[in-house]
């Protein structure tokens, strides 16, 4: 049996025809048209082209840090690279290429076939680049959490244009959030006839327009002591100014960071995930309220980040803890619908073998692994006396920022390639993209996390050959530069498969079910 499912939300099949816009379009009006199609595509490659720069950082002080000693790397090489390949992947990939993917995904499932405030769109991207820009340049080397006094006094002549790019990054995730807020609540829908992706897109555009002004306020008031604008320092204690301020300015946009890539990668499963099954989602308001929950408890949690800097205590303390704790609660509830919905029926064989889909479905896995280690993270005890400053900390957003968020990204695009470029992709190297970056991303979150219970510490660029230390170090590496050869193989298929892929069908997502047996052909017990 084969069917059409083009029904499933308000966008049709009409809407969603393949064409070849990678092939249609001119350098110019790829760079400047306000088409939301073209808009969306070039978001997407830059993040792509961020995700391999990124990433090259990654790998060059991953190989410093395979084995004791140092190899290659001084001190403040290795912080310049962690640095730069913390804020490209947070700022240049994670968060430009969901919020492109929903660029392109909610005219059409909204109905309105065009991206409303489009010049704001633009706007954003091309102060992102100047961000990107600056900080290539200046090159700093305070890592990305930018901590004062330290981001002030590290004796580089360019550093202020790292505080440069932390102002123009809010001021483009500014605009990104007031685009995303006006689309989402585009067309004309009741209450409960509102799209998913059209809550996800409100809520995290109100998230972003909120939280980005702390992260101006931060940038600027670093640009201000650094460049001694004036008598009074905002976070220079040398000066009279105060560090705390600076952490709860900067966590107030920090932790609600994590958010601006998550919600929208959720977005995108509520989207593709229909398509696939052949059926809606197993329930519309519990992804409604989780939306809502996660925009309300995303920014009065930051300051469990630096509790074990003991700048906050008592009440207050185990106040932001409850807070963190039923953050649980909004997140619980998108993963038990995403479950339930995929147990409502058999997945259809057309759903199983497509890599999109294949994503999407590890991704779900990771968000539950990144979860489950993140109890350990909201409890004060054992977050500030064992692993705060250790590798559990990055094993926890890796697995939430790459195991979900990155591979959520990867399987919109996926989702997204025909109607890019009126080809299939080859589903034998998509394949081998899929399970190097399942088996490498174990392999990494894993031994980060290993790392982590053996107390090694965050932003070191050599250590003792401790027992444990080396071993964990070692698949950390592994799994960083599988990852790197799946993304090398999803490069090159994403250009053969352009011009030499197989023609897209006019619904490239057919639902197919021939291989599973009906109840009816069952026998009987």
């Amino acid at each position: 049996m084969s069917e059409k499912i083009e029904n499933f939300g308000p966008g049709n099949l009409a809407h969603w025809k393949p064409e070849n816009i990678v092939g249609t379009t001119s350098a110019r009006e790829l760079l400047f048209s306000n088409d939301y199609r073209k808009i969306a595509l070039k978001g997407i490659f830059t993040a792509f082209v961020m995700l391999a720069l990124g990433g090259f950082f990654a790998l060059a002080f991953r190989v410093e840090l395979t084995v004791p000693d140092v190899q290659m790397l001084g001190a403040r090489t290795y912080m310049t690279l962690m640095t730069l390949h913390g804020m490209v992947m947070v700022f240049g990939f994670l968060i430009p290429l969901v919020v492109s993917i929903l660029y392109f995904m909610l005219p059409k499932v909204m109905g309105t076939e065009r991206l409303i405030w489009a010049g704001a769109a633009q706007a954003s991207y091309w102060v992102l680049i100047v961000a990107a820009v600056f900080l290539v340049i200046g090159r700093p080397d305070f890592t990305w959490t930018a901590y004062a006094p330290m981001s002030m006094r590290t004796g580089n002549p360019l550093l202020w244009m790292g505080h440069v790019a932390i102002i123009l990054v809010a001021v483009s995730e500014f605009l990104a959030g007031a685009v995303l807020l006006r689309n989402g609540i585009a067309g004309k829908f009741k209450l409960g006839e509102l799209p998913l992706i059209g809550w996800a897109a409100a809520v995290i555009g109100v998230l972003f327009m909120v939280s980005v002004i702390f992260l101006g306020l931060a940038g600027f008031g670093l640009l201000n002591d650094y460049m001694q604008w004036s008598k009074v320092a905002w976070f220079d204690p040398s000066r009279g100014g105060s560090i705390q301020y600076f952490l709860y300015l900067f966590w107030s946009y920090g932790h609600p960071a994590v958010y601006l890539p998550f919600v929208p990668a959720i977005a995108v499963i509520y989207t593709i995930m229909p398509r696939f099954l052949g059926h809606k989602m197993w329930s519309y308001w519990s992804g409604v309220v989780a939306f809502i929950l996660l925009g309300l408890g995303a920014i009065p949690i930051g300051p469990h980040h630096f509790q074990p800097v003991h700048t906050i205590s008592g009440t207050y303390e185990r106040f932001v803890q409850v807070l963190t704790m039923l953050v649980f609660i909004p997140s619980v509830l998108h993963v038990f619908n995403w479950i339930s919905t995929l147990f409502m029926a058999p997945i259809p064989a057309s759903a199983r073998r497509a890599v999109p889909f294949k994503f999407m479905v590890m991704s779900i896995a990771f968000i539950i692994y990144g979860g489950a280690t993140a109890f350990l993270n909201a409890q004060i005890a054992p977050d500030s006396d064992f692993i705060h400053n250790t590798y559990w900390i990055p094993a926890h957003f890796h697995a939430m920022f790459v195991g979900f968020t990155a591979q959520m990204g990867i399987a919109g695009f996926y989702y997204l390639y025909p109607y890019f470029t009126g080809r299939m992709y080859s589903q034998r190297l998509g394949n081998w993209h899929f399970w190097l970056w399942q088996v490498g991303l174990f392999l990494k979150i894993t031994g980060m996390g290993v790392a982590g219970y053996l107390y090694f510490p965050r932003w070191v660029y050599d250590y003792l050959p401790i027992p444990g230390w080396v071993e964990a170090q070692i698949f950390i590496t592994i799994g960083g530069f599988m990852i790197g050869t799946g993304f090398l193989i999803f490069v090159f298929n994403v250009a053969w498969s352009a011009s030499r892929g197989q023609k897209a069908p006019d619904n490239p997502w057919p639902l197919e079910m021939e291989d599973i047996p009906s109840k009816a052909t069952q026998p009987a017990e």
